[in-house]
C-alpha cells in the first residue's frame, strides 16, 4: 500500500460536543460553521453553490471495525454497505445547504459531526440544468 497525506484546511463548528449529542440524521434546520484555514481561504473565491459537499475526518472513530449492525434496519453488514463512521479511512460525506460565504468560510445547515471536527475539502453540487 502507498501513504497517503491529507492535510486539514479548516474546521467545522457545531453545537454537538459529544458523540450522544450527534443526531442520527442532519437536521435541516441546524445551522454550522465550516471555517477555512487563512492559507486555504483563497479556494472560496467565487464559491456560490446552493449546496457543497463537505468531506471531513471522523477522527474519534474506530479504524479497525470492519463490520457492524446497519442501525435502521438491525442487519449485520460490512462498512462499505453502511454510512458508519467506524472505517478503516473514516472519511465522511455530507452534502449541506449554503446559507452564507464570506472571506473565512461557510455558514451551512445539515452538518451532523462533532464540533470541531477537521474539514477535509468542499466540494460544490454542480446546480441541475433546466
Amino acid at each position: 500500500m502507498t501513504e497517503m497525506t491529507l492535510t486539514p484546511i479548516g474546521r467545522i463548528h457545531t453545537p454537538y460536543k459529544t458523540l450522544a449529542d450527534c443526531p442520527s440524521a442532519p437536521s435541516p434546520e441546524q445551522e454550522a460553521r465550516i471555517e477555512i484555514d487563512p492559507a486555504f481561504a483563497p479556494g472560496l473565491k467565487g464559491l456560490s453553490a446552493v449546496e457543497v459537499d463537505v468531506l471531513y475526518w471522523f477522527d474519534r472513530a474506530a479504524r479497525d471495525v470492519l463490520h457492524s449492525v446497519r442501525p435502521h434496519d438491525g442487519v449485520h453488514c460490512g462498512v462499505f454497505a453502511m454510512r458508519s463512521p467506524h472505517r478503516p479511512n473514516p472519511i465522511a460525506l455530507s452534502r449541506v445547504r449554503v446559507l452564507s460565504v464570506d472571506e473565512t468560510g461557510l455558514t451551512v445547515s445539515g452538518m451532523d459531526c462533532l464540533d470541531g471536527t477537521l474539514l477535509v475539502d468542499l466540494k460544490p453540487v454542480p446546480r441541475a440544468a433546466t
